[in-house]
């Protein structure tokens, strides 16, 4: 893995290279890097997979198995903004299998990490100078699960 740039880490129990592979199953622009196995008389038995390097869209992780000691959060939580209602159904659906669904577009997945699926035109609606329109935006993804981007359209003009 190259050292330029930065590399989000993500902490697991036992299952980095698993999520590693799912996430490049998951995501366009992914591939699935090199592994790292624990050597003998370390923290995890020997041979297991201590690290794991994996691209998805475009993103470098690097999957670590490091025990239990640390789980995920919605503290943190990755965003994927959606130019279609087809790519938040294809993003839902893969991120919330064996996962669970959350209020406002968020989601943990599998392995409980927290994802936003997100139409990218939200922010512009929601920030728009007319308040009127951003509080019927608002009022409308507040009251939903998986964002429909016909109702968000419907709510931002008024309908």
């Amino acid at each position: 893995m190259a050292t330029d740039g930065f590399t989000t880490c993500l902490w697991f129990d036992g299952q980095a290279e698993e999520a590693a592979h799912f996430y490049v199953s998951v995501f366009k622009n992914s591939s699935f890097g090199e592994v790292a196995r624990y050597p003998e008389g370390a923290m995890q038995p020997a041979g297991t997979v201590m690290t794991v390097e994996f691209t998805a869209n475009g993103h470098k992780f690097l999957g670590l198995n490091g025990g239990p000691q640390f789980t995920f959060t919605e503290a943190t939580s990755f965003m994927i903004f959606c130019e279609n209602q087809e790519e938040i159904d294809y993003y839902w659906t893969k991120l919330t299998e064996g996962g669970e669904p959350g209020p406002c577009g968020w989601l943990k997945d599998r392995y409980g990490l927290s994802w936003q699926v997100v139409p990218d035109t939200l922010q512009a609606m929601v920030t728009d100078p007319d308040p009127a329109k951003a509080a019927r935006v608002t009022a409308a993804f507040m009251a939903m699960g998986k964002f429909d981007i016909a109702a968000l359209d419907r709510a931002y003009a008024g309908e």
